[in-house]
């Protein structure tokens, strides 16, 4: 069977649902779960956007944010697990 083929067969298998608009609970977390994880995504690109915005370094990010450079290393490669909603709430009013 050619490429084309396959791709056409696999394009024409393939399902497709519309999202709730947060992909969490579409993974099946729980609804408090689901919510946490959002604002913990949330509150991470807040930071993430700080740190672009004003081309910092993740040492000069650290700094600026009150923490330790491998915490801001965890931010911007969103490791949600190392961080309680609080920590990240605590972080984002700094900008």
């Amino acid at each position: 069977m050619t490429q084309v083929l396959q791709r056409r067969q696999a394009t024409q298998e393939l399902k497709i649902t519309r999202g709730s608009g947060n992909v969490f609970p579409d993974l099946g977390f729980d609804d408090r779960e689901a919510t946490e994880l959002q604002r913990k995504s949330e509150l991470m690109v807040k930071v993430e956007e700080f740190i672009e915005r004003n081309q910092l370094t993740q040492k000069r990010a650290a700094d600026a944010l009150g923490v330790s450079q491998p915490r801001i290393s965890d931010l911007v490669n969103a490791r949600l697990s190392r961080f309680s909603l609080d920590e990240l709430v605590e972080v984002a009013p700094q900008f």
